[in-house]
């Protein structure tokens, strides 16, 4: 590997040109300053004390910058990973023990031990069965859950933290007389804040904003004393070198988590990756380095008592939007970040703990996904029962449980649609030499006593069966007046050995009926196969065409028997691909 490859710092680094500092100074103090409120507020959900959330939003930025690929994407805390950790370092040690906090670091640990395993393996493709209606469904229950969750701290009311969406609606609504209105002032205050200025100004940090509002007012007229629940003391300091506590049967019970995690953090960072790298064309997101980059974060950043993290989505679209040129933007993050550390964490003591709700609720209700259930409602019904039931299962059941039974749901529609694909009954568009679906185009011309076939996919053992039986039950509809078969191969890319004893027992059938069969449009892989199987000697070297007009014209001129067409010889000279 060549060492740019694995260390693309040394790519954009010794090239630097100075027009690029300020938009990566601008890039860099504004993530940083979103970072401080974000990294408290992230840490909430995975249940761990605020300095672990400024933690992973100081160090994996570092650490990026000398193994990513994209120049754009901010690397820290997010909300759905903060809720996947949550959910199962729960299962292991209660929320707030020392116990929690150690194995919520292992399994960034062992989080970041997968994804480098896997860009080294060059494995990023396995990514691909996260299908899109099953990401789109997670997504939503996932925000839901989050979202619901926070009502404890939006509303001052006494609710546990629950990952099954029923159980929290019960809770809250026999809660609801218990309402701190204190509480739920400020908490509805900053959403509404937080809204307008997203919306009308859309320049100024808003979350900062009703940070800063919060600590004001809360200080100034000590609603401490009022019940309303604030941060209290943040240590401060930078994070210090310390191992992770290796556990193997801890271990075990984190592979599960760990696994997922390594595939939800990848796919939520190469996304926003690959959607602003469209805006550029000075550098190229690699998926594998992308697993390497975001491994090394939070392999490295682990030592440092971090916990999982990956690429924002908002964080990304600020740093692009602020003109970032390269990751050196998450370099000056990191050092907004640890003058925080070193000199703020006292300024946050009275930050009340609706406002780090309010800003969580904000950020993941924006990634409720209407856009995509709507779209597949008209033309996709089968990838929206897997959108729905991967919702509805991790929203009811549990995350892990949501996203295997959508994986699950999604292999098991891939298998169905592979072993019926789509098959179509040519005929010829008047006037022309072309020949299509006779569904689709209704005034094709179809003759009697000739039927062609086309077969839209691979055929392979999963298939054979069902090519088979359609054939014989369209020439069962032709009856007795059907003297020629024309299979088009221009759909064909290969043939497994179960393809090659379905295709001899389909010749076998139809020289059994008197009937013709003969190929055409088959491609070079295709024609080796039948060639080395020796099929091509029952077929006939005579009865493979270039087009399905030469074979309709050398029937309708009485030459099958007659050699006035091109021999396979040379059939495969001409079309060699």
């Amino acid at each position: 590997m060549n060492i740019k490859q694995f260390f693309p710092i040394l790519d954009w680094l010794p090239n630097y040109k100075k027009k690029w500092l300020k938009g990566d100074l601008n890039a860099g103090l504004t993530v940083g300053i979103m970072l401080i409120p974000q990294g408290i507020a992230y840490a909430m959900i995975a249940g761990l004390p605020p300095i672990y959330g400024l933690y992973t939003a100081m160090i994996p930025p570092l650490v990026y910058a000398f193994f990513g690929t994209s120049r754009q994407l901010a690397v820290g805390p997010v909300a759905m990973d903060s809720l996947i950790v949550a959910t199962g370092v729960a299962t292991l040690a209660d929320i707030g023990t020392e116990n929690f906090i150690e194995f919520a670091i292992l399994l960034a640990t062992m989080m970041g031990i997968f994804q480098i395993l896997f860009g080294v393996l060059h494995l990023g493709f396995l990514v691909n069965f996260l299908s899109k209606p099953v990401i789109s469904g997670f997504t939503s229950a996932a925000s839901l859950i989050i979202g619901l969750n926070q009502l404890k701290h939006l509303l001052g009311i006494n609710i546990h933290r629950n990952n099954k969406i029923q159980n929290l609606v019960i809770e809250a609504v026999s809660h609801l007389k218990e309402i701190n209105w204190i509480t739920a002032t400020i908490g509805i205050g900053s959403i509404i804040t937080i809204v307008l200025f997203k919306k009308y100004l859309k320049k100024i940090p808003a979350a900062l904003v009703v940070v800063v509002l919060g600590i004001v007012i809360v200080k100034l007229f000590h609603l401490e004393q009022y019940s309303v629940k604030i941060v209290g003391e943040i240590p401060k300091g930078l994070p210090e070198f310390k191992m992770p506590v290796f556990d193997k049967e801890v271990m075990i019970k984190l592979f599960p988590i760990s696994l997922t995690l390594a595939f939800i953090a990848f796919l939520e960072a190469i996304s926003v990756a690959k959607a602003i790298e469209v805006k550029h064309n000075n550098y190229k997101v690699i998926p594998n380095q992308e697993l390497i980059a975001l491994g090394m974060s939070n392999f490295i950043g682990s030592f440092f008592q971090t916990y999982p993290g990956t690429g924002g989505f908002s964080r990304t679209a600020v740093s692009d939007q602020e003109g970032a040129n390269t990751p050196l933007f998450g370099v000056i993050s990191s050092i907004i970040l640890g003058l925080t550390l070193m000199f703020l964490t006292p300024l946050f003591y009275y930050l009340p703990k609706a406002v780090l709700a309010a800003i969580i609720m904000v950020a993941v209700f924006g990634l409720l996904d209407f856009r995509v259930p709507k779209q597949l409602l008209n033309y996709s019904k089968r990838d929206l029962i897997i959108l729905n039931s991967t919702l509805i299962v991790t929203a009811t059941i549990g995350i892990k449980e949501g996203i295997i039974t959508g994986v699950i749901l999604s292999i098991g529609m891939l298998i169905y649609k592979t072993t019926k694909p789509h098959v179509a009954i040519l005929g010829q568009v008047p006037g022309t030499h072309f020949y299509r679906n006779r569904k689709r185009f209704k005034n094709v011309l179809i003759d009697e006593d000739i039927l062609i076939v086309r077969f839209d996919a691979q055929l392979h053992f999963a298939n054979t069966t069902y090519f088979k039986d359609k054939l014989q039950e369209f020439a069962e509809y032709k009856g007795d007046k059907l003297k020629l078969l024309i299979i088009d191969g221009e759909s064909l890319n290969n043939l497994d050995s179960s393809a090659i004893y379905a295709l001899d027992e389909i010749i076998n059938y139809f020289n059994n009926k008197n009937v013709d069969i003969v190929f055409t449009g088959l491609k070079g892989p295709v024609r080796d196969t039948l060639k080395k199987s020796g099929l091509i000697h029952k077929i006939g070297d005579d009865n493979c065409f270039m087009s399905i007009q030469e074979a309709v014209d050398c029937y309708k001129n009485n030459c099958m028997e007659k050699p006035k067409k091109m021999k396979f010889k040379e059939y495969i000279k001409q079309t060699n691909d």
